[in-house]
């Protein structure tokens, strides 16, 4: 409660401290333009560093804010608006955006190929069970993949297959996820398709030459340009894990790791100290249980039902069948998981008959049909806010959830973990039918680590046709001229065709997040660009590092980017930085083109806090402590910044 009273006054303090910055900077800018554009860039850093609302909500708000400038000109003392309101929505047709959207598409036509299980099986045939050989084996493919998608999309992608790797090495998932997710970070570097910022780089690169003499005009870079940066970034974050990560990553491992279709009572125990059964109890004529709900006993009693079969009628197992308004009946058979402690103490207190074994359920709730899962909430899941109780989880999906896992502590029945919203990064441990779990793999809200459980694979047959589309598109890329979302929507709609994956999924495929952000913010970098913001701010950071040489201003630049990225979004960094960077280069005689690498790629440099999407989405299942992030990011941020500038001036 405390906590909710603070929150808003360091909010209210932060807007105070935002609003006394923009009158004092407004005092010293050059024209009025200029002075309304930092406003608005302050306005921007404030509601992405506090999360006052969702990064998209905000994004947008602040384009519809630009655009409204145009009617509010004359009350704000200028000429016209910041920005023309013809271009106002370029952002949604931009070749960075389009770009995206094919990316991610592309990469969950893979995905329905089953194409990570066999994967996971190469890896565990040539690494066999030995920590120092699976992890540059996990972390070099992790790294390969996010370069030519998304890295948070590679990170979820290869979630489940750390999962299998782990429960059949027996190399338990807190020394395996967190050097995955470091390099799937990593991994974006190495192609100009391998994250937001340098996808958007391009354009940021050419937005700028719109305001530079013929003489300065900048060369924007090729795919491969960055290879041998973000080569050198993974291969160096392998050799930091290998070499160190005895001692940066977690000092008490998990017992066990990975949940299989055949020791899920077990894993419970071994990983969550948990000690849950199932067991089949039936309801007799006079139980003072009779006329209640689910929901009147399930938190008070520490017993979750998760089956139901009324005399007559079928079991009732799965989606749209139990629901916490579900009212207990004379001759109710009841299939529940619960401490036997617990369970004893329901029985006694409602006079229930407890079966020894297994008979009304026992086809249902066999272990080829039914058992515990862990799920992951992932960051951009519509669950996060919300309680299992608000969108009726075990109606609506069929997982019934017995325990709640989240930073280092895990809650069981009885602790009303039903109520409590959800977190990005929370590991929900369920019980649930392996056929609804087979569908909540295609539900972007969840992120289903367990693995090994009964079901089919997807589309295996449509294998070839993903990686025809999939080359299609590469080539594309490598040796025609044709613009990079034209290449890459020619594999993601040939997959579409090919019946990989339907536009439905291709639909649900995309990350909406993630493209109106990015779309929403191209405005705010088009008006710091042409307002002359972006001149202004890099001559007064000029006159402050100017005469220091060229790879100090350098090194400042991309340590400037890393802070950024840490508390607001990448490509927010990105659209912010670069034409500060660029104006900086020109000033100082360097290479501006260079300096915006810069920082494109230092908004990659995001290890030290669970802030990045990936870090967010491994913190859960790894069983990880923000300590842990800070104990091996802040030797990571370290290498990264050495490493990359030092390749960058080797290279360019």
């Amino acid at each position: 409660m405390s906590q909710k009273k603070r929150l808003p006054l360091k909010q209210l303090i932060a807007a105070l401290v935002f609003l006394a910055a923009a009158l004092t900077l407004a005092s010293f800018t050059p024209s009025i333009e200029v002075a309304w554009v930092t406003a608005i860039l302050l306005l921007t850093i404030y509601l992405f560093a506090f999360e006052i609302v969702e990064v998209d909500v905000a994004a947008v708000s602040i384009m519809v804010l630009l655009g409204l400038t145009e009617l509010l000109a004359p009350f704000m003392g200028l000429d016209k608006g910041l920005v023309d309101n013809q271009r106002l929505f370029d952002g949604f047709s931009s070749n960075a955006v389009i770009s995206i959207i094919a990316v991610m598409i592309i990469g969950a036509g893979l995905d329905r190929t089953g194409i990570m299980t066999k994967v996971a099986a190469f890896i565990l045939r040539i690494g066999g069970t030995t920590e120092k050989r699976i992890i540059p084996i996990i972390s070099g493919t992790v790294g390969f993949i996010s370069s030519f998608m998304q890295n948070v999309g590679a990170a979820a992608l290869f979630l489940p297959v750390v999962s299998r790797i782990s429960a059949r090495s027996g190399i338990p998932m807190s020394r395996l996820l967190m050097p995955m997710g470091f390099c799937a970070i990593l991994g974006g570097t190495v192609t100009m398709v391998g994250s937001s910022p340098l996808i958007l780089l391009n354009d940021l690169i050419l937005t700028s030459n719109q305001t530079l003499p013929p003489d300065q005009q900048m060369e924007t870079w090729g795919l491969f340009s960055v290879t041998p940066v973000g080569v050198v970034l993974v291969l160096t974050g392998i050799a930091y894990f290998v070499l160190a990560g005895r001692w940066v990553l977690p000092a008490v491992p998990v017992e066990k790791s990975g949940t299989t279709a055949s020791s899920t009572m077990d894993y419970l125990h071994n990983v969550y100290g948990i000690d849950y059964d199932l067991y089949e109890v039936v309801v007799p004529e006079g139980s003072p249980l009779v006329g209640k709900k689910l929901d009147d006993v399930e938190t008070a009693y520490a017993i979750r039902v998760i089956a139901t079969k009324q005399p007559g009628q079928e079991t009732r197992v799965g989606p749209n069948t139990i629901a916490r308004d579900t009212e207990f009946a004379p001759g109710m058979v009841l299939g529940i998981v619960a401490s036997e402690e617990h369970l004893n103490h329901f029985v006694e207190k409602y006079g229930l008959k407890k079966r020894d074994a297994l008979r009304t359920f026992a086809e249902d709730l066999a272990a080829t049909k039914a058992g515990i899962a862990e799920i992951v909430i992932p960051p951009g899941s519509n669950l996060i806010g919300k309680s299992a109780r608000d969108v009726w989880m075990r109606k609506t999906y069929g997982i019934a959830m017995i325990a709640l896992h989240r930073g280092g502590k895990t809650m069981g029945e009885g602790e009303d973990i039903r109520n409590i919203p959800l977190q990005a990064g929370d590991t929900l441990v369920v019980h649930t039918r392996w056929d609804a779990l087979a569908r909540l793999e295609k539900n972007p809200d969840f992120v289903v680590v367990t693995t090994e459980y009964p079901h089919e694979e997807e589309r295996p047959h449509k294998l070839g046709w993903a990686i025809l589309f999939f080359s299609i598109a590469l080539f594309l890329v490598l040796f025609t001229d044709i613009r990079l979302s034209v290449a890459l929507l020619t594999g993601a709609i040939g997959m579409v065709l090919a019946g990989v994956l339907s536009m439905e999924e291709a639909y649900r495929a995309v990350s909406w997040k993630t493209v109106f952000l990015l779309a929403s913010l191209i405005p705010l970098g088009l008006a710091v660009e042409t307002s002359g913001t972006a001149k202004w701010i890099a001559e007064q950071t000029l006159s402050v590092v100017g005469d220091m040489p060229v790879w100090v201003i350098q090194a400042a630049i991309a340590a400037l980017a890393t802070f950024f990225t840490l508390v607001m979004s990448n490509v927010g960094a990105t659209v912010l930085l670069v034409p500060l960077a660029v104006n900086i280069a020109l000033g100082v005689g360097a290479d501006p083109a260079l300096f915006a690498l810069t920082v494109a790629i230092s908004t990659s440099n995001s290890f030290l806090i669970p802030t990045h999407q990936v870090n967010a989405l491994i913190m859960g299942p790894g069983g990880y402590r923000v300590a842990d992030f800070m104990r091996a990011g802040g030797i990571m941020t370290l290498l990264f910044l050495v490493v990359s500038l030092t390749m960058m001036n080797l290279i360019f």
